[in-house]
């Protein structure tokens, strides 16, 4: 295996030190030298040169022979999201969606034996495109409440997706912006205890504008009676990351382009001898972005990857959550195609890619690539998995189910992307009170503070009676941070006309199906925000960017000239959504705790939640001011 990139003479040295220094070690120190090294004696499927083993049973003498044909293959998985087990920490139950879907690694690792066992497993390569530490109670609980970064004298625990994809033998994974959501310590604590490189050979240092991370890695696949297959891994990141998590980045690392920094990598992978060049990108494939022209380079650019830049041969895709079992982008400048696959999210598909090649001139040249997903709902989870992380998971599950308040009615956020619902008032209403006492004795203290929430699940739902932490829990299931921003009332119009662009425009008088009025234009559920403090109609009928009417505040015509505060959440106020003028305003306060820990520790605080105390109607969905509903 070889990592980064330096001189022969600088990989000789580095050969030479590599029995006398640990592999994890060496890995940051490759992050940071950007060297590139063979190590030899790795282990599972590594030879004594650094080479994949043989496999059991090949016929005597075959060495001898001149092989022209070899192949191999490449397994996939992304946006894993802290996904071990087919657990739905927020419910305390299995997960079940109405595709009946399963999830996470012990399941993916059911796959990955099957299809080693098919291959031959020293000739299959398992790889990530990224977001593995956050996404459950599970991956929190590492970062945050027993952390692996250690602390109080105690020994740091184990991740439990370091354990996973160790015992799974991962060859490589790329870094998803959400590795960055809980700080760059979190995610070099995961890094030295992963067994395989994190690659972004985007994320560079802000000083040095030097690689942060190893860009890529070098696999050799030996071939009994001929050359090695040596395989480039290029990774690449999300430049978005720079505004979604610019309080844990900024003036640390810098993310340029995708298609930018492959152009520099992938001539010195194939310049290193690689025979082919597979790249993980956490990228989607359509090249549009969220936020808008507050970067130069677009969010999910992995066919432009693939149709720009010459020398790539597959492309594992991730970021967007979709399921793209295979899709052919063709090189512009070679005319040579390019395979792409997204195998959907949280361990729910494997991309598998199979690599046909033929030996010419002494080189191995690609013949054909093809790729596939497969279903994790159609195999056991792996025992050896699950005994790994069972313990973690035990704990876990302990946790979210401790009871911590009470609610005196049931909330739900099931019609919250259409109706104004008390569960999204609850969230506002502590986000308010959080900001109105920190600016209390400032500056600020007498203007109004507004606050915006969207749905993040609309599965989410308050209970009646006993209320456990996994209940509110799963009312804010991302890592963001409390801002405040001063805005105008004119700002404040134009923020809720660009979150009305989330309904489909519906003529007056034609049926309204409740079920369809919503993401328009792929616009997520996440990127709606209402604003509470405010009244206005929405109307549904109207164009984008002319549809909030009756705008109010306390019960009188908004004033375009008058000043508010707006707690917001640091995704949207570092641009994510590029919603208007947010990113821009004044921030006079903002908290490095998350949301969710702030509601959890308003509930054990004021012991009961009582809807009638924060619950109002505030807006609605009109048709030519007619309610919709």
């Amino acid at each position: 295996m070889e990592i980064g990139d330096a001189s022969s003479a600088d990989r000789r040295a580095l050969g030479e030190q590599w029995m006398s220094i640990d592999r994890r070690t060496f890995l940051n120190r490759s992050a940071a030298t950007g060297a590139v090294v063979a190590l030899g004696g790795a282990a599972g499927a590594v030879g004594p040169a650094g080479t994949a083993q043989a496999e059991p049973g090949t016929p005597a003498g075959a060495a001898h022979r001149h092989p022209r044909r070899a192949s191999f293959r490449v397994l996939g998985t992304t946006d894993v999201h802290g996904h071990v087990f087919n657990w739905d920490y927020f419910t305390d139950k299995e997960y079940d969606d109405a595709a009946h879907n399963d999830v996470g690694l012990a399941k993916i690792a059911t796959l990955v034996e099957q299809a080693r066992a098919e291959k031959g497993r020293h000739r299959t390569l398992l790889i990530d495109a990224g977001d593995i530490i956050q996404g459950t109670q599970l991956s929190y609980y590492y970062a945050r409440v027993d952390p692996i970064t250690g602390g109080n004298g105690k020994r740091p625990p184990k991740h439990p997706m370091a354990l996973a994809m160790n015992h799974m033998r991962y060859d490589a994974a790329a870094l998803g912006n959400h590795e960055f959501n809980y700080g760059i310590p979190v995610l070099r604590a995961f890094q030295e205890q992963c067994d395989f490189p994190l690659l972004a050979a985007n994320a560079l240092d802000a000083t040095t504008l030097k690689p942060a991370f190893p860009p890529y890695v070098v696999k050799r696949i030996k071939v009994p009676g001929g050359p090695d297959v040596k395989v480039g891994i290029l990774g690449l990141t999300n430049p978005g990351i720079a505004i979604w998590d610019k309080n844990n980045v900024q003036g640390k690392l810098t993310f340029p382009g995708l298609v930018e920094q492959a152009k520099v990598y992938v001539p010195k992978l194939r310049a290193l001898g690689c025979d082919v060049v597979v790249c993980t990108d956490h990228s989607g494939l359509d090249g549009g972005t969220s936020y808008g022209d507050a970067l130069p380079y677009p969010e999910n650019a992995s066919s432009l990857v693939a149709e720009q830049v010459p020398g790539i041969d597959a492309i594992l895709v991730g970021h967007t959550h979709k399921e793209v079992a295979s899709r052919t982008v063709v090189n512009a400048e070679t005319g040579k195609p390019v395979v792409l696959s997204e195998p959907l999210m949280w361990g729910m598909r494997l991309s598998v890619f199979d690599f046909e090649l033929e030996l010419r001139h002494g080189r191995w040249q690609v013949l054909s690539v093809t790729a596939e997903v497969r279903n994790a709902n159609t195999v056991a989870e792996d025992p050896h998995v699950a005994r790994l992380v069972r313990k973690e998971h035990q704990a876990v599950v302990a946790y979210v189910n401790q009871v911590i308040g009470t609610c005196k009615e049931a909330m739900s956020a099931a019609e919250a992307p259409y109706r104004d619902t008390p569960v999204i008032d609850f969230i506002n209403t502590v986000q308010a009170a959080t900001v109105k006492a920190a600016l209390a004795g400032t500056a600020y203290r007498d203007l109004p503070v507004l606050s915006q929430a969207a749905c993040f699940s609309r599965t989410a739902a308050i209970p009646a009676g006993q209320v456990s932490l996994r209940d509110v829990a799963g009312l804010y299931v991302y890592e963001n941070t409390l801002d405040a921003r001063v805005l105008t009332g004119a700002q404040l119009k134009d923020y809720l006309e660009w979150s009305a662009r989330y309904y489909v425009q519906t003529p007056a008088g034609t049926p309204v199906d409740l079920t369809k009025i919503t993401n328009a234009d792929n616009t997520p559920d996440y990127n709606y925000d209402v604003v509470s403090g405010l009244g206005y109609d929405i109307d549904i009928a109207k164009p984008a960017g002319s549809r909030i009417t009756n705008l109010t505040f306390q019960g009188k015509p908004l004033d375009p000239a008058a000043s508010f505060v707006l707690a917001v959440n640091n995704y949207r106020a570092n641009g994510g959504g590029n919603f208007p003028h947010v990113a821009a305003a004044r921030s006079i306060w903002s908290s490095s705790e998350e949301i969710r820990n702030t509601i959890i520790a308003w509930v054990k605080e004021n012991k009961v939640i009582d809807p009638a105390a924060f619950a109002s109607v505030d807006w609605r969905l009109t048709r030519d001011g007619v309610p919709v509903l």
